[in-house]
């Protein structure tokens, strides 16, 4: 049985994909323009949207549509613990806490694991799809822009995937091969645009650092022109 989900999810993600390249700061981010508390922020609230979809889907590992989309040589939460060790400091779990819009985010995965949880897979897509496809790209604006030697980037690696281009060719046939129908597709591909929107407001939250940091002439310089098209854009999520 084909559904053709990774198509209908890539193709009824793409007015989210372009919204999402235009949030400011991921518009910063892509042109260079990183700023080290602004990022280390971004780095915090992924750690409790990464922790909070991973512990679900641990929860769901032998269900019977969500088993086959587990792949726990994906996991995040490791990586972003040592980066935010390097960030923080020893003591980073008492310096960390969920801004508002990742609490709602981290909500939203509860919930719909709770009550649904074939629609993980909308979260599963949105974010790691997203991280695979932009990790290395990344890694170096930010290694660049933050002067890094080495460290504060774990969360782009992904030292368990030795082919990152045929797992994600894999990671697509298997969303092909899950056995749901229309209705429930088109409801996964309503949550994932969902998750876009919940990525971007993460995003929109961070500005305020941003421009305080940068200020707001080179703000709009960097942010002026609008992306036209669906391109993937690696940072705010992307297949």
């Amino acid at each position: 049985m084909s559904t053709n989900l990774a198509t209908q999810l890539r193709e009824g993600t793409k007015k989210a994909h372009t919204m999402a390249e235009n949030v400011g700061f991921v518009k910063c981010f892509l042109k260079g323009t990183v700023e080290k508390n602004s990022y280390r922020k971004l780095v915090a609230n992924l750690y409790f949207v990464y922790s909070a979809m991973e512990e679900e889907m641990e929860r769901h590992r032998n269900h019977p549509i969500l088993s086959k989309m587990y792949f726990p040589q994906l996991n995040r939460k490791q990586s972003l613990e040592q980066d935010l060790k390097f960030y923080f400091g020893n003591n980073w779990k008492e310096e960390i806490a969920p801004s508002p819009a990742a609490q709602a985010y981290v909500q939203r995965i509860r919930e719909v694991s709770e009550n649904q949880p074939e629609l993980l897979i909308s979260h599963l897509y949105t974010r790691y799809l997203g991280d695979l496809s932009g990790g290395q790209i990344l890694k170096t604006i930010a290694q660049r822009a933050m002067n890094l030697e080495g460290n504060g980037t774990a969360f782009y690696e992904f030292k368990d995937i030795s082919d990152e281009k045929e797992f994600k060719v894999n990671y697509r046939q298997t969303l092909d091969t899950l056995d749901v129908d229309d209705a429930a597709a088109a409801q996964i591909v309503d949550e994932a645009n969902a998750a876009f929107g919940m990525n971007m407001k993460m995003f929109q939250e961070l500005e305020g650092s941003l421009i305080r940091a940068i200020g707001q002439m080179l703000f709009n310089t960097l942010t002026r022109r609008r992306t036209r098209g669906a391109t993937e854009s690696e940072l705010a999520t992307a297949e």
